[in-house]
């Protein structure tokens, strides 16, 4: 049996191309970029993936990847890879941007520990809404969902075909603005609510300048914060499936587009 070096190049490209994209969206999206994941977990789970998708991939010509067009290729499979992550990340970070805000207003921003999920400091309050988050998206099957887009993403987006960066990267910052503001949204009733607590400890100050406002105004606020955390808990469930429906639609119109 002969076998010609450009059958190997096309047996190793017909496995490559797709596990770059694969390999890198387990980098960076949520869940599966957690740094509590081993890396040898995720490199498994990007090859088992891979060998599972390779017999419904549409074709493509082979490339060499040592060429010029195929390092070119190598960077577009792994920024459609991270891109795709990135919407997901921007979610997340919206949630723990109005966890931070809470803790702020009301005098928690001192409370902070690791985040085991990106390794960097987080108010309690903030790993509160990233945790919430967390399990809403595997509530509903949001990980299955991400690799249904990925998966798709070859039918659309096919190995090799053109990109339009700047139009892409316009499209995530205008995302951006986007979730932050609902996440502003989202932390409002405490902000308002400990704001109008803080002008009533004003008023009380200056009606009677011999009270210890610090004493008993920082643990009203604290109190009033969390009173208002709970009353405000049942609109959490909507707007996180509001934030994921925005994030997919928007990540499908990006493969499609």
């Amino acid at each position: 049996m002969e076998i010609q070096l450009d059958n190997i190049t096309a047996w190793v490209g017909d496995f490559f191309w797709p596990f770059l994209r694969i390999s890198a969206l387990f980098v960076i999206a949520p869940v599966f970029g957690s740094r509590t994941v081993p890396v040898r977990i995720r490199i498994m789970l990007a090859v088992f993936i891979t060998v599972i998708l390779i017999p419904n991939l549409p074709f493509y010509e082979s490339i060499e990847p040592f060429s010029a067009q195929g390092i070119l290729l190598i960077i577009q499979q792994l920024a459609i890879g991270i891109v795709m992550g990135l919407i997901l990340q921007i979610i997340f970070g919206a949630l723990i941007m109005a966890g931070q805000t809470m803790a702020t207003t009301m005098g928690l921003g001192f409370a902070s520990s690791v985040d085991p999920q990106n390794g960097v400091q987080v108010t309690m309050l903030g790993q509160l809404y990233l945790m919430l988050g967390t399990l809403y998206f595997l509530a509903m099957d949001g990980h299955l969902l991400l690799l249904e887009v990925m998966a798709n993403s070859f039918t659309y987006l096919p190995v090799g075909s053109p990109l339009n960066g700047g139009q892409i990267f316009g499209d995530i910052a205008l995302f951006t603005t986007e979730l932050f503001l609902a996440a502003v949204l989202l932390s409002l009733p405490v902000m308002v609510g400990v704001l109008l607590v803080n002008l009533a400890f004003g008023v009380i100050t200056r009606a009677a300048p011999q009270l210890n406002i610090f004493a008993v105004g920082f643990p009203t606020t604290m109190l009033a914060g969390f009173v208002l955390m709970f009353f405000s808990i049942p609109i959490l469930v909507p707007l996180l499936q509001n934030l994921f429906d925005t994030g997919f639609s928007f990540m499908r119109t990006l493969v499609n587009g």
